[in-house]
């Protein structure tokens, strides 16, 4: 290996950690902070505001402050079901530990077709009579098309995802397990079906559940590290993202390029890999394996955390037109979006905990995220647009948001 192709390998690794997305965020804030960005002006003031609402949303939330983690499995609960019980009554035969790879199954899956679902689809549950949209919607569809086997290419065992099953999944199978319909649009479909391809790929004859039996034999006395978990997640999906930024020969995913970054100008997020970590340590933690240091892990490069900002007035767009322009992920306001709402994010934890009387051990960015920030930028959306759509029109191919 040259020296060249070293240093290469080391700047993958480098990017693929969450130290990596708050350095790199972190540096966009100080460009904010001196008024040097070119489509955001921050009003630093504006943040004991937005402390104070989220607070209060945290309040009415959870009065007791007994707050889970921001992971997939809040959705699975959506409208009061315990859907995740009702499949489970399929396992009782099962021990522990293949329960836990069916959760990665389930979870993996859902997540990485949880890329945003626009403001006009709808899923329509069968047997409850919900009608269910957003990240909500997405979820309960998967739970369902992962219940009926939609994912397993093994009939004597539907709850599961395999190589097989995923590498055939077609865009018409995977539209009428989600509804999609002329009239009920889901934007990115095709490349949410292209991802899965890909997943099916990587696992050659496999199934995701097997990361169960790799961490447990990371786990240093049953004690795995948030950090190594998405490390390890990471290294695992690079090969299914769609073509982006390569480096030393691999995919980098949810990395972007900012032009006033010194150097690289290379800003990772690691969104839908992070959403997912957080979730599969809730289900590594009910297993009996435990994860330290949660804060690790950074908060969600995503458009309710960072509507959030916009809509308190953190954040104020210099253009107040572009607003309604529809923009490519890879537009440098939309990284510029997603860096600070990665920082203010990590800025507003301290402010949220002493209002709230609460120490970081206590109360890590997880259950901020979900007490929280992710349900606070919901609901100023509602207040300030009707229809509760984002400040900005992000234009999903379904691998990001």
């Amino acid at each position: 290996m040259t020296d060249r192709d070293a240093a290469g390998r080391r700047l993958l690794n480098w990017l693929r950690s969450p130290g990596a997305v708050r350095e790199r965020c972190h540096a966009i804030l100080r460009m904010a902070e001196q008024d040097a960005l070119t489509y955001f002006a921050f009003d630093a003031a504006r943040l004991n505001d937005a402390a104070d609402y989220v607070a209060s949303v945290i309040r009415q939330n959870y009065p007791h402050l007994q707050i889970p983690y921001h992971s997939r499995w809040r959705h699975f609960e959506t409208g009061g079901v315990d859907r995740w019980a009702g499949l489970a009554r399929q396992l009782h035969e099962c021990d522990a530990r293949e329960v836990a790879r069916v959760r990665i199954d389930l979870c993996t899956v859902s997540v990485l077709l949880d890329a945003g679902a626009g403001a006009a689809w709808r899923y329509h549950e069968p047997g409850t009579g919900l009608v269910l949209q957003r990240s909500e919607g997405l979820a309960v569809a998967t739970l369902h098309a992962f219940g009926s086997g939609l994912f397993s290419s093994d009939r004597q065992q539907p709850l599961r995802a395999d190589a097989a099953a995923l590498q055939q999944i077609s865009d018409a199978e995977l539209a009428a397990a989600f509804q999609d319909a002329p009239d009920n649009p889901l934007p990115g479909l095709a490349g949410r079906a292209a991802l899965l391809r890909n997943l099916g790929k990587v696992l050659q004859d496999g199934r995701i559940g097997g990361l169960f039996d790799t961490w447990r034999a990371q786990a240093s006395d049953d004690v795995l590290t948030a950090a190594g978990v998405l490390s390890t997640i990471l290294d695992v999906l690079a090969p299914i993202w769609p073509d982006r930024f390569i480096l030393a020969g691999e995919n980098l995913g949810d990395v972007w390029r900012h032009p006033g970054l010194p150097g690289d100008g290379l800003v990772p997020f690691h969104k839908l890999s992070q959403w997912l970590s957080y979730s599969l340590i809730e289900v590594l933690e009910q297993a009996s394996i435990s994860v330290a240091r949660l804060d690790e892990l950074t908060g969600l490069a995503e458009y309710r955390n960072g509507g959030l900002f916009i809509d308190l007035g953190v954040l104020r767009l210099r253009d107040p037109s572009a607003a309604a322009l529809p923009l490519p992920v890879d537009h440098s306001a939309i990284v510029e979006w997603r860096a600070l709402t990665v920082a203010l994010l990590d800025a507003l934890a301290p402010r949220l905990r002493s209002r709230l009387g609460v120490s970081a051990v206590d109360m890590p960015l997880a259950r901020l995220l979900q007490g929280g920030t992710w349900d606070a930028g919901r609901r100023i959306a509602r207040e300030r647009r009707p229809d509760g759509s984002p400040p900005l029109v992000v234009i999903s191919d379904g691998t990001v948001f």
